[in-house]
């Protein structure tokens, strides 16, 4: 048993290191989508991965990013299970995460907005928010594209010191 745990340890500290494929500055552990490590009686590492959205194309990345990195570490069967009760959500990322973010000129998202259990509205109105700048922090932006490099992100410009920058949605 105390092995178990303490490979169990191990594989979480090394799947906890393993980079985003769209946000290489963020470990999968800094984005809050590596749920859980375990390792079953017969040593078989399970790593649990939620998508940020469904459908993220990301995913296959992810799974394989982990599974190599476990396997590199000599743990011979590997098992990637997707997770997605409950769904992500930006508020997952970790306070390293968004700091590493607005260090690499990326606004973290703000709070995702508390829904109550059930069915998501669906809102098709615009969203009017204040992203300060992560470079200058003036609050003086503006978005230029609601989609950025990838869908989970939109394309602001900062007014003040006339710089573009990437804003992470929140979900």
């Amino acid at each position: 048993m105390v092995t178990v745990l303490a490979d169990a340890r191990r594989a979480r500290h090394i799947a906890e290191q393993v980079p985003d494929p769209e946000l290489p500055m963020l470990t999968l552990a800094d984005l809050g989508v590596l749920r859980d490590v375990t390792v079953e009686p017969d040593g078989t590492v399970v790593a649990g991965l939620t998508p940020t959205y469904s459908g993220c194309p990301a995913m296959a990345e992810m799974r394989a990013g982990v599974a190599a990195r476990l396997r590199d570490a000599g743990f011979g069967r590997v098992e990637i299970r997707t997770v997605l009760d409950p769904p992500w959500t930006s508020d997952w990322i970790t306070p390293e995460g968004r700091r590493k973010l607005a260090e690499h000129g990326i606004a973290p998202p703000h709070r995702a907005p508390r829904r109550p259990a059930g069915p998501v509205p669906l809102d098709l109105s615009s969203t009017r928010r204040t992203v300060p700048c992560p470079r200058c922090g003036s609050a003086a932006t503006e978005e230029t594209s609601r989609f950025s490099a990838t869908s989970c992100k939109a394309l602001w410009r900062c007014l003040s010191c006339r710089e573009p920058f990437e804003y992470v949605k929140e979900i």
